[in-house]
């Protein structure tokens, strides 16, 4: 049996594993569960079903009525960024599941890795912020990092049992939001209710808005090049809106093998738990011919400025992607409650790129200070510091 602790047990991708852990209840066990504390019934039902011996909380004042709400026996609580660390470090899982939103995933996601576990990972922000020092901390480690996110996932897929050295380019596919048919100039009155329609993923605020910039795709790209040590001029975005193939390799002969399936992130989950087995996914079943065509196209960088940025911090390397993430996600977060519009989130960030020095990136603290002192700004250009506290905290 697998034992698993889940950081992001109320979002999207948490709550899709605690669904395969009911599933096959006689290969995962739950030891830890970590929530930023804005769904309290939802754990608590969580808590009831699982029994995790540990449970880690961000919000402390919820951790509170946790504790008075939860009934006996009660799993130890830790709070605040210590305790989800601790929880990551200590509840004796075998596998971590990282799949916190934004950078409050950094230091749980290190903390499992450090400790000797190996990490299913779900956050992308991670490896976008850290990715030398996380890679270099899992090979002293000696454990493993398995991609959760579907397209990252599907290029491990498409990897497998095959040389690295014959890879010609990958091929990381995008929905293009609900936004790849409208023309730039209309963006100007696009609402946050409308950038939260994704036409085929349903996911949180956070991760479904960088869909619609274009931004998911952008920290994908740097993602990948971490997981699969591959150069940026290897790596490639195409439009896709139907979502059924997830990724693709070209390989040096002119070969391309495709990973497809119906957009369920049941699929990459239970993978990246089992791996290298495969167990029978609880998900819809593909049928090419009621699917239709798949179409194809490459994404206008000039209308989806946020790619572009991401593709240039990837180049410019050091500092430079922690800022992209750092200024992205209090965008993000000022876009969601109405405080900017859809197109000032781009501004944001280039501007946040040009303003800072890019240097090479040493250790955890620096990256940590780095996206500390580009919150700051950013939410300083805005005109409320709320931002550079909430969307760190937790995601949104």
């Amino acid at each position: 049996m697998t034992s698993l602790t889940i950081l992001g047990s109320t979002g999207s991708v948490g709550r899709r594993t605690l669904e395969l852990v009911r599933h096959f209840p006689e290969r995962f066990r739950v030891e830890g569960l970590v929530a930023r504390g804005s769904n309290l019934d939802l754990l608590i039902e969580q808590i009831v079903t699982h029994r995790p011996r540990v449970v880690g909380l961000l919000d402390e004042s919820a951790a509170m009525t946790l504790a008075r709400s939860l009934p006996s026996p009660r799993p130890e609580i830790l709070v605040g960024s210590e305790g989800i660390v601790g929880v990551a470090r200590e509840a004796g899982a075998q596998i971590v599941v990282s799949a916190l939103v934004g950078a409050a995933g950094l230091l749980p996601t290190l903390a499992a890795i450090r400790a000797g576990k190996t990490v299913a990972l779900a956050n992308k922000e991670v490896l976008v912020m850290a990715g030398a020092l996380m890679t270099a901390a899992a090979r002293s480690s000696g454990v493993g990092i398995l991609p959760v996110d579907s397209e990252h996932n599907a290029i491990f897929q498409c990897l497998e049992g095959h040389d690295r050295a014959n890879v010609r380019r990958v091929f990381l596919t995008a929905s293009g939001g609900p936004f790849v048919a409208m023309p730039r100039e209309a963006l100007i009155t696009v609402t946050p209710s409308d950038a939260l329609k994704h036409p085929t993923w349903r996911m949180g605020a956070k991760i479904t808005i960088d869909s619609a910039t274009l931004m998911n795709k952008g920290l994908e790209l740097i993602e990948a090049q971490w997981l699969f040590h591959l150069s940026l001029e290897q790596l490639q975005v195409l439009i896709h809106p139907q979502s059924i193939v997830h990724a693709l390799v070209e390989y040096v002969d002119g070969s391309v093998i495709a990973q497809m399936a119906m957009p369920d992130m049941g699929i990459p989950i239970l993978y990246a738990l089992t791996y290298p087995e495969r167990l029978p996914c609880p998900a819809p079943r593909l049928d090419l011919t009621q699917v239709g065509s798949l179409t194809f196209a490459e994404p206008d960088t000039e209308k989806f400025r946020c790619l572009r940025l991401a593709q240039e911090a990837a180049k410019t390397g050091g500092t430079a992607p922690v800022v992209l993430n750092a200024a992205n996600e209090v965008a993000v977060a000022a876009f969601l409650e109405g405080w900017i519009g859809f197109l000032r989130i781009p501004e944001l960030i280039e501007e946040a790129l040009d303003h800072h020095p890019t240097r090479a990136l040493r250790s955890i603290e620096e990256c940590l200070s780095v996206d500390d002192e580009v919150r700051r700004r950013v939410a300083s250009e805005i005109g409320s510091t709320a931002w550079a506290a909430t969307s760190r905290a937790g995601g949104v």
